[in-house]
């Protein structure tokens, strides 16, 4: 599982540096033949986090229900972002990963409820939501390289 924590947290730097430099306007452009911007995507990837794993084992999230209810699968942009609150998105991209392994190394992901993801894959275990994020992570890194060069 190490290794699983450790793409996680590699990922979300790779998203803080491929932003690195835009400006505020630019994080919230949705590009022609985009149903998002790059903030949505950040925020998103906070909140699929804490859905996949705490929500599912039961627990609590630690994103506010706000950005929950803002950014999970099959929300779009619906208003942008203040600097100050984007930077608080920034901080919990970062610092959730950390409290996701003491999390794990303190055994509180003990049920899981079974989900099938848009994909068609089912997760059944913390274990396979670690797995199956990272995927995700990795899918909107991708995008989010995109958009930053249409910015």
């Amino acid at each position: 599982m190490n290794k699983q924590f450790e793409i996680l947290k590699r990922s979300r730097d790779l998203v803080l540096k491929r932003i690195e430099g835009l400006s505020h306007e630019q994080l919230h452009v949705i590009p022609e033949g985009f149903n998002n911007n790059i903030a949505w995507n950040v925020a998103h990837l906070v909140v699929t986090q804490q859905l996949l794993h705490y929500k599912l084992s039961g627990l609590n999230c630690l994103a506010p229900d706000e950005l929950i209810e803002g950014y999970r699968k099959g929300t779009f942009p619906s208003k942008d972002f203040t600097e100050e609150e984007f930077e608080e998105v920034k901080e919990l991209l970062i610092g959730l990963p950390e409290t996701l392994e003491e999390d794990f190394e303190a055994g509180i992901f003990k049920e899981y409820q079974e989900y099938e993801t848009s994909t068609g894959f089912v997760i059944d275990s913390f274990e396979s939501a670690i797995a199956f994020n990272n995927l995700h992570e990795g899918m909107h890194l991708g995008i989010i390289m995109n958009l930053s060069k249409l910015v």
